[in-house]
């Protein structure tokens, strides 16, 4: 089995450092380590470098990018970048994690039966991680789960991800074609699991392989976890609701007036976020500019989902960011 680990980073070399050292420590080496740097300053670099005499020449791929192109694009690239090396499978990861040794142990016995798997992470402070886990077709919007998801097995199936650790095996991306850089951040994983999951089963494993390592503000609701965001992150949670819409609509899964409905939720949401987490008003220019932008996506006639990945359809549509 030849597992790609794609990780995607940005100025953020300490945590990268970790990720790479936990990469390492795996008691199952990777066939490949594809890092895409997202034009970070020149010391993430040096860290990559640094690997490659420990990693091996042949396994680490460092592929910087000439612009910023957010994890949407970060991710898209590296999944080209993995297929093209020839892995079976290929899990992909924000630089902020870091890999339980064990990992790959805890995910084999669910790789003959699934082809799109997550595993559960632990927070910083050793605590679960929770995820969104299904969307709910009506809204348009993922919702939380609670540990009582899992079956008897120690399973749940859903139809949305997260690129915090999702593991996709080759044959599903060619089918659903590479993420879509447009997103820039913000929604494009749900919506590549939810492609995948109109393939085969997506499926949530009771079985800790990540950790997060970077703190953040947030708030424990006890379903789920709500951090801060970065302006970036709360335009782009507003406007890519429209590339949701579309990607629904263009499967005959739109219900235009619950979509509608979704939408509102989401900002409404993301109000709380400001003023319970952020305790601050000062984001909500930000994210009406994102809903405004989406009215934009939402009439543009020349739209068009990412195509199936063959090898003369491999080129995304143009990046689409601020």
């Amino acid at each position: 089995m030849r597992l790609a680990v794609t990780i995607v980073t940005y100025n953020r070399p300490g945590l990268l450092d970790e990720l790479l050292e936990s990469v390492l420590a795996m008691n199952r080496p990777p066939f490949r380590v594809v890092v895409v740097d997202n034009a970070s300053a020149p010391e993430t670099a040096q860290i990559i470098e640094s690997y490659r005499a420990r990693l091996g020449d042949d396994v680490l791929v460092n592929h910087r990018m000439e612009t910023n192109t957010g994890g949407a694009g970060g991710f898209s690239e590296g999944v080209r970048l993995a297929v093209e090396a020839g892995a079976d499978w290929i899990w992909l990861m924000d630089d902020d994690v870091e890999i339980l040794p064990e990992a790959m142990d805890r995910f084999e016995p669910w790789m003959d039966r699934f082809a799109v798997l997550h595993g559960r992470r632990y927070d910083v402070d050793g605590t679960p991680f929770f995820w969104q886990a299904k969307f709910n077709q009506f809204l348009g919007v993922p919702l939380p789960y609670t540990r009582r998801a899992f079956s008897d097995e120690g399973y749940a199936i859903t139809n949305s991800g997260t690129f915090e650790g999702m593991l996709i095996r080759t044959d599903i991306v060619r089918s659903i074609g590479l993420p879509d850089p447009r997103f820039f951040i913000s929604w494009d994983d749900a919506i590549y699991a939810w492609l995948a999951s109109r393939q085969t089963e997506v499926a949530y494993v009771d079985a800790f392989v990540l950790k997060r390592k970077r703190a953040q503000r947030q708030v424990n609701l006890g379903l789920r976890h709500l951090n801060d965001s970065s302006a970036l992150a709360k335009y782009h949670v507003m406007r890519n609701r429209a590339y949701v819409g579309r990607y629904f609509a263009e499967h005959g899964k739109l219900n235009r007036p619950g979509f509608a409905l979704g939408t509102v939720l989401t900002l409404a949401k993301e109000i709380f976020r400001l003023v319970v987490v952020e305790r601050s008003l000062r984001g909500l220019g930000v994210l009406m500019r994102g809903v405004r932008d989406g009215r934009r996506i939402w009439r543009d006639r020349e739209w068009a989902p990412m195509p199936p990945l063959t090898t003369d359809s491999a080129r995304s549509p143009e990046k689409d960011h601020p």
